[in-house]
């Protein structure tokens, strides 16, 4: 008899290292697949690591033989500077491996007969804002405003989202009575923040970087402008609105994909709350015109009410609760800097 389990991809990376450790506190059965095999802290946590692409389907035909996956956390993404830098493999990995994914939880839910739920951390890069103007007047974006991505990644992303809503509703043209074997559920993240992990090269990353020269006592040049806004999130509240939104009722869904945003401020505030906590930092700007074009493309702040009624979405983190308790006496004992 095959085992029940949640599978995780790309759980070696900045949201599974904070989804596999909650998964695990709550006694789930987790199976990872990634292309590097697990860190010494993670590995013990879970049930059978695989490693290798979600573009082998014959890895996931072996998974789909040995385990019943009841639920699908689908991480494993080429982030968002690197896809600018190769397309085409962007395209490969993130939009072929996840209709891998999808094909493989079609199957399951159909061996099974149950829908699997299936979990997909999307991105503020799927929206695309014309000019900053547009941007000032927009204010907080709600989820089908403005989805024309200025890149790669987000064209994978908004692209993605499109195809979990096809699986989820309309995927061998189900009858009105009919169940889906896909339960398709994608959370729309701001650009992400975690005290655990170091900076992976994504857009937004110019915020954690800030700290994390900072508490080593190296000089860092910011790469967009002080004014540039954008919404931001703690890695444990998105770790924790992923599993909530797994364990929502399919009834009270309204959407397929959920804006869910944290703080909103701008780089030169960033900037001021970690020169106080580390007063010899040195934090200048040299801005790099490609990233910065594509953080101008993105919202300064979006519109989560949706999350919020749907399926309670409450982020614990503010601003300053993000900052002062959370990531910068983390980083900073992390190299020994009180």
């Amino acid at each position: 008899m095959r085992k029940s389990v949640v599978l995780i991809t790309g759980a070696g990376g900045e949201i599974g290292h904070a989804l596999v450790t909650g998964l695990a506190a709550s006694d789930a059965s987790i199976i990872t697949l990634d292309v590097a095999p697990l860190g010494a802290a993670l590995a013990p946590l879970v049930r059978r690591e695989f490693t290798g692409s979600i573009t082998d389907v014959s890895l996931l035909e072996r998974m789909l033989a040995e385990f019943e996956v009841e639920c699908v956390f689908h991480l494993a993404a080429l982030l968002s500077t690197r896809a600018e830098f190769t397309p085409v493999t962007a395209h490969r990995v993130n939009v072929e491996g996840t209709i891998n994914l999808l094909e493989f939880a079609q199957r399951q839910g159909e061996s099974h007969g149950r829908p699997v739920v299936f979990l997909y951390p999307s991105s503020i890069a799927a929206y695309g804002i014309p000019d900053l103007e547009t941007k000032t007047r927009a204010g907080r974006v709600a989820e089908d405003a403005f989805t024309h991505p200025t890149t790669m990644y987000g064209c994978n992303k908004l692209y993605c989202e499109e195809l979990g809503r096809y699986y989820a509703r309309h995927y061998k043209q189900l009858s009105v009575d009919a169940s889906p074997h896909v339960d398709f559920r994608s959370v729309r993240f701001p650009g992400l923040i975690s005290a655990s992990t170091v900076p992976s090269g994504g857009t937004s990353d110019y915020a954690p970087e800030m700290i994390h020269a900072a508490a080593k006592g190296e000089a860092y040049e910011c790469f967009v402008r002080p004014d540039t806004t954008i919404p931001f999130m703690a890695m444990p509240d998105a770790s924790n609105a992923l599993r909530q939104l797994a364990a929502a009722p399919r009834a009270r869904l309204t959407r397929t994909a959920y804006n869910a945003g944290g703080f909103s401020r701008s780089a030169e505030e960033i900037r001021e709350v970690v020169l106080a906590a580390f007063p010899a930092a040195t934090i200048t700007y040299k801005i790099d015109r490609k990233r910065q074009g594509i953080v101008d493309s993105w919202p300064a702040d979006v519109d989560d009410s949706a999350a919020r009624a749907d399926w309670g979405f409450a982020p614990a983190y503010d601003f300053n609760r993000a900052f002062l308790e959370y990531l910068i006496p983390s980083i900073g004992s992390s190299y020994h800097r009180p």
